[in-house]
């Protein structure tokens, strides 16, 4: 588990989202909306998004495809409940990312642009460090 602090555009988290839940199934027209999103309630992870404006489309096995305006914020949690993390409006489009993530959260955050290769180095480099220091205690 890494600790995440970045900026990001809200179709990047969108993205990130999607390729981390419902990408397999999701209806293509969906998948180049930007202003559709996945949502999902339950015991196996959550997404919920906090907007001015939402209205359900569809469905999906666990996923409920959702039309949005305006979006202040979105939560998520992994199914394995390994990552938290949380996108907060700053202004217009862009907001701030703010979480713990596993190691494959951290792969669909780098494949989906959240977060580049810079910082998933910077992130491992810390890891590294806090696993080493914790042996040598």
């Amino acid at each position: 588990m890494v600790s995440i602090d970045t900026t990001s555009s809200l179709e990047s988290f969108r993205r990130f989202l999607i390729n981390s839940t419902c990408l397999s199934y999701m209806p293509e027209s969906y998948l180049y909306d930007p202003e559709v999103f996945p949502e999902k309630d339950g015991e196996t992870g959550s997404i919920y998004i906090e907007a001015a404006d939402k209205v359900t489309l569809k469905k999906e096995r666990d996923i409920t495809f959702i039309n949005v305006r305006d979006v202040l914020g979105i939560i998520y949690q992994s199914k394995s409940g390994n990552t938290n993390i949380k996108w907060r409006q700053i202004s217009g489009r862009g907001g701030k990312v703010t979480g713990e993530s596993s190691t494959n959260s951290l792969v669909n955050l780098i494949t989906a642009r959240v977060i580049d290769q810079d910082y998933a180095n910077v992130l491992a480099e810390v890891e590294t460090n806090v696993v080493s220091n914790e042996s040598t205690e």
